[in-house]
């Protein structure tokens, strides 16, 4: 199983062999140290525990917890067998053409209505409607008298773990640690993904 974790740079364009145009999203990816290998006997299941972005070491925490030197810590399951402690992944694990799927934290919105959040069509513009063009309409009924759990409502949107699949590797550069994928992927510039193939 392939993994790394990676930091999304931006989005950009690229001609395909047919000399259309595709939109693409540029991932530093890596490299990554293993930091930690779990085994069924010792932790009771299997998982690779990686690490990227180091820590300079003026900056490091003096706490137990933070004894590894690295920003980011994930744990992605996979057999022991295959890594040991201190290899190093890099981009160049993946290849062009290869499938991924990757997971972040996509943009926070803040606190919108429910026209915006759920897609609602709103009230109509004209007969008798009066500044409540983009609110949600009723919310209850008379039984039971109150507004039933899970009711699509205002509230704080995106900031949400997000997963796309399907999407294709068209570049990868192994020197500057890159990885150009087809389509878009969540978060923000700067937001970290967990890349899966």
């Amino acid at each position: 199983m392939k993994f790394i974790l990676g930091i999304k740079l931006g989005m950009s364009q690229m001609f395909d062999e047919a000399g259309k145009i595709v939109p693409v999203t540029l991932i530093e990816a890596g490299p990554c140290k293993i930091t930690q290998v779990k085994t069924k006997e010792k932790d009771g299941y299997e998982a690779v525990q990686i690490g990227f972005v180091e820590i300079k070491k003026k900056n490091k925490i003096k706490k137990p917890l933070q004894a590894k030197p690295f920003r980011y810590l994930k744990e992605f399951s996979g057999k022991d067998g295959e890594y040991k402690i201190d290899d190093e992944i890099k981009a160049e694990l993946f290849a062009i053409a290869d499938e991924v799927k990757i997971s972040g934290i996509s943009k926070g919105k803040g606190f919108q209505g429910a026209v915006k959040r759920w897609g609602f069509h709103g009230r109509p513009a004209t007969h008798g409607t009066k500044h409540e063009l983009r609110s949600l309409g009723s919310t209850g009924s008379s039984f039971p008298e109150r507004v039933i759990k899970g009711r699509k409502m205002p509230g704080r949107t995106g900031a949400e773990r997000v997963t796309v699949g399907n999407l294709k590797v068209v570049k990868v550069d192994s020197e500057n640690n890159l990885l150009v994928v087809r389509g878009a992927v969540p978060g923000r510039k700067g937001t970290l993904l967990e890349i899966v193939g």
